[in-house]
Order: C-alpha cells, then structure tokens, then sequence
C-alpha cells in the first residue's frame, strides 16, 4: 500500500475530491513473495470494504485494487456482494500470467452485477488485449474498459513514446473521477465517491 504508484493514485483521487483507504494482503505485511490463498486475500478485502464504509458511511463506496489486489476484490464480490460497493475498479487486471493467455481468471466477473471499470496498459503481459475486449465486450454495459496507449502493466511507457508515466497516471484519474460520477448519477441517492 505504501508503492509510489498506489500512493500517486491515493493522492490524485484526493486532489480530485474522492477519499481512499489503502490496506495491504498479509503476505505483503509478512514480507513474503507467495501470495496469500484466495480466502485470506478476500477475508481482507471485505474488512477493508467495512473499514471504509464504517468511516465515513455516508460516501458512495467503490472496491478495486491494482493486479493482484483488483482480482482479490473482484473474487470476493462475485462469490458473496462486498456491501455498499456500488461498483469495482482494477488497474492492470491480470487476466492471465504473462505468456500464457486465458480467459479463465476473468470468469467470476459474470457473476458481479455491479459496474466494472478496467484501466489497462495496452503493452500489459498479464492481459491479452483480444481476450481482454472479448471479456468486457461479454460483461456488456457492466463492464467499460479503457486502454492506455504503450503502458504495460505498471502502466510505465517508454521515453520514445514522448508520453511520461505521471501524465499517463493523471489520465488515469481523471478516468476513475468521471466513471464513479456517472455510476453514482445513475443511483437515486446520488451520494459522493469514496
């Protein structure tokens, strides 16, 4: 949680008026490299989700998470409904390890009802673009994707490109910032993003 990376997301939601609460999976607390099995994971996750939505109750409430973390938050929706959340955001989805395309990490998705907003490095090894748009084109309207040009899956791009990563990281945001007001103007309490 404490990446420079989540840390720019953290700080550029804030700029734009959304709240965040970051929290890290135990193995990264452990300072392991296994990742934890799927139930430790999601149990964190949902405490995570709890934690924020006992903060400040009264803020739209979105899940998500970069890798790792997005497909952690996602798992734990689809088998049982993180409460509150109005809608996921992954950074980097890793539909698949690098050099082996597959669509099967993605198949819990069909059984999330909520909006779904994928950001993803169009360079991205853990996500073959054309299983990538077969899967969102699938979850129809719950699911919008946005690429972003020469990013892998750090969503770094190279200098030749002229493009710098804080550039591609303000896109990001501003992303994010748009997608949580629309999905929280199609809601009738028509609360703020957290």
């Amino acid at each position: 949680m404490r990446h420079p990376f989540l840390a720019d997301i953290s700080e550029g939601l804030a700029e734009r008026g959304v709240n965040t609460l970051r929290y890290q999976f135990q193995y990264m607390e452990q300072g392991s490299r296994r990742p934890d099995a799927p139930k430790t994971a999601h149990a964190a996750v949902r405490a995570a989700v709890a934690t924020a939505a006992s903060l400040q109750p009264e803020l739209a409430l979105f899940a998500g998470g970069k890798s790792f973390g997005g497909r952690m938050t996602s798992q734990a929706h689809a088998e049982s409904a993180l409460p509150g959340v109005r809608g996921l955001i992954f950074l980097g989805f890793p539909l698949h390890p690098p050099g082996q395309p597959s669509g099967e990490r993605g198949k819990h998705l069909f059984d999330i009802r909520d909006p779904m907003l994928f950001l993803q490095g169009d360079r991205d090894e853990f996500a073959n673009l054309d299983l990538l748009r077969s899967l969102t084109e699938k979850l129809g309207a719950r699911a919008t994707l946005k690429l972003f040009p020469d990013a892998d899956h750090s969503f770094h791009v190279p200098a030749r490109t002229g493009r710098k990563d804080s550039e591609v990281r303000a896109e990001m945001l501003d992303v994010m910032k748009d997608w949580m007001d629309r999905v929280i103007s199609r809601t009738p309490n028509n609360e703020r993003a957290d």
